[in-house]
Order: structure tokens, then C-alpha cells, then sequence
């Protein structure tokens, strides 16, 4: 199988392309510099010159902040790049199947004790990704209306190994792991714990988007999640577990917001493929955690070396 990955830089992108070669399939994995999704000529050309029989559509600007401070930029990327996606593989391989990875945050946010998102659940972003997420979504259903393979992901929050510290779990991690190194004084900035999100191991997320890019399940939107809600909170104490540090926790207010529910149902995925989530998120916070402490490690002798 061809297959071709656009934001094979990121952090999915590097486990989707691994997991990807050791199937044995041949990859085009294409990164910001090599590829910019918002340049419709650049993307007819890639995917022209590829003729992949599958597609993984990452590319994106995905950190609410960056895409909130620049709105432009964003639906550029986010909402032209899945544009110029699906009108290039129309237009120069239409037998390729498309995987393009959404968002759960199309659905917005929830009342407490409101049963989990299902597929036909109301599309209600609450901010400039997700509105940029939920456009790209729509467009490939229309395009998938027209006769084109379009898959629509709707992944909820995933980590693991690689996950950048400027999401609120990795940033736990790398501040737990800098008190035990003794680099900070043993205080957690936070901001709001007591919302609930519903979280996936990466791997299990890859395991997801292979389901649908090599099963039978028939085009259409396909939530990724566990069915379970843990609190922010809950997450820290998790990886607190896992360390001798009892930090004291510091209120940044520029990360405090209403506090708010976000948790999926992927009956719907689990129907058509089969699958399930097999690993924990106890165990994607370990490896999380591990990870920094071995990059502290590492940066100590190698400054020490440089002495």
C-alpha cells in the first residue's frame, strides 16, 4: 500500500508512520517544510506525483492558543489545506482512499452528566480550531457525497511518548520530572482541573486510523474514544503516583477557564471494525513521564560534558 501522510512531523504523525512501514506499507510522509497544505498547487503536485491509494490527513495547526491568536493562519491551514486535500485527490487520484483525522472538539463542550457524543450529535465548536475542524469535517462528508473515500476521524485527547509540553498533561510531566531532578521548586503551575475530558493512549489512536484506512467500514464520521471522563485533576494525580513529589499546585490565571465536559462514544467504530481501546492512559502517562525524566537526564550530561 501507498500511502501518503501529510503532518508526518507531528507528534501522531511520527507513530502513524512508523507503525505504518512496519506493516510494510510505502510511505510519502510529508512535514511542514516539505509540504504546505495551503498551497493548492503544492498539494496537486504531491498528491499527483504519489498516486497513494490511501491519504492520513494530520496537518494542522491543533494547539487552541496558536490557532485563537491567529485565525487567519489557521483556517488556512486547517480549513483550505483539507480543501486543497480533497480537490487534488478528486481531480488527480480519485480511487484514493482519504482518512481525514477531525477533531472531537467539533461537538463543543457538554453539560455535566450529559451522556457521551455519538456521530449525530450536534456539530457546536466553541473556538477557532474547532470551528476550522468542523468546516474541513462537513467538506469531506459533501465530498464523500459526491463518490470520493473519505473517512472523517473524530479523535478525543491522546498522549504518550512525544506528546509536546505545551498541552496540559505533557507539561505535568516535564515539571514533576524537573522537581524530582531538583531544577524547580516543587510547585505545578495549573490552570483548570476540574474539567473532563476523555482520554486515549496514542497507540491506540494509530490502532484506530489503520482500522479504518485498511478495514471495510463504510465511509462516514467515526468518533475515537473511550466512553470514560477524567477530570484534569485526575490526570495529575495519576502521574503524581508514578513520583515521590507532593508539589504544591499554583493557580495561573491565564490558564483558568469554566470548567467543562467532553467525553465520546465510538460504538459506532467499534461496530464497524472492531476496535477497542487496548491500553491505559495510567500507561501513556508513565511513558509520558519516563520520557522527560530520560530528556533531563540527557541534558544534564550533556552539559556536563561541556565543562
Amino acid at each position: 500500500m501507498r500511502v501518503l501522510v501529510t503532518g508526518a512531523d507531528g507528534f501522531v504523525g511520527g507513530v502513524l508512520v512508523a507503525r505504518l512501514r512496519a506493516r510494510g506499507a510505502e510511505v510519502f510522509a510529508s512535514d511542514r517544510a516539505e509540504l504546505d497544505v495551503s498551497d493548492a498547487g503544492q498539494v496537486r503536485s504531491a498528491i499527483g506525483s504519489t498516486q497513494p491509494d490511501a491519504l492520513v490527513h494530520l496537518a494542522a495547526i491543533s494547539f487552541v492558543p496558536d490557532a485563537e491568536a491567529d485565525g487567519g493562519r489557521t483556517f488556512r491551514v486547517n480549513y483550505l489545506g483539507t480543501r486543497h486535500v480533497l480537490a487534488a485527490v478528486a481531480e488527480t487520484a480519485p480511487r484514493t482512499r482519504v482518512l481525514l483525522v477531525s477533531s472531537s472538539t467539533v461537538y463543543g463542550s457538554a453539560a455535566s452528566g450529559a451522556a457521551p457524543f455519538v456521530e449525530s450529535s450536534p456539530l457546536r465548536p466553541g473556538n477557532a480550531y474547532a470551528r476550522t475542524k468542523a468546516a474541513s469535517d462537513l467538506l469531506g462528508a459533501a465530498y464523500a457525497a459526491r463518490g470520493l473515500s473519505v473517512w472523517r476521524a473524530r479523535p478525543w485527547n491522546h498522549t504518550g511518548r512525544g506528546r509536546p509540553d505545551r498541552f496540559v498533561e505533557a507539561s505535568f510531566a516535564r515539571q514533576i520530572a524537573e522537581i524530582e531532578a531538583g531544577l524547580r521548586p516543587a510547585r505545578i503551575e495549573v490552570g483548570a482541573l476540574d474539567s473532563l475530558r476523555d482520554f486515549l493512549h496514542v497507540e491506540d489512536v494509530v490502532d484506530a486510523y489503520l482500522a479504518l484506512l485498511e478495514g471495510d467500514a463504510p465511509p462516514g464520521a467515526y468518533n475515537v474514544a473511550s466512553g470514560h471522563g477524567l477530570s484534569i485533576r485526575g490526570v495529575l494525580e495519576l502521574l503524581l503516583a508514578h513520583s515521590g513529589v507532593r508539589p504544591e499546585l499554583v493557580l495561573d490565571p491565564a490558564r483558568v477557564r469554566p470548567p467543562d465536559v467532553s467525553v465520546g462514544c465510538a460504538r459506532r467504530l467499534t461496530a464497524a471494525t472492531g476496535w477497542r481501546p487496548r491500553r491505559t492512559l495510567d500507561q501513556a502517562l508513565m511513558e509520558l513521564l519516563d520520557e522527560w525524566r530520560g530528556k533531563i537526564q540527557r541534558r544534564d550530561r550533556d552539559f556536563g560534558a561541556s565543562l
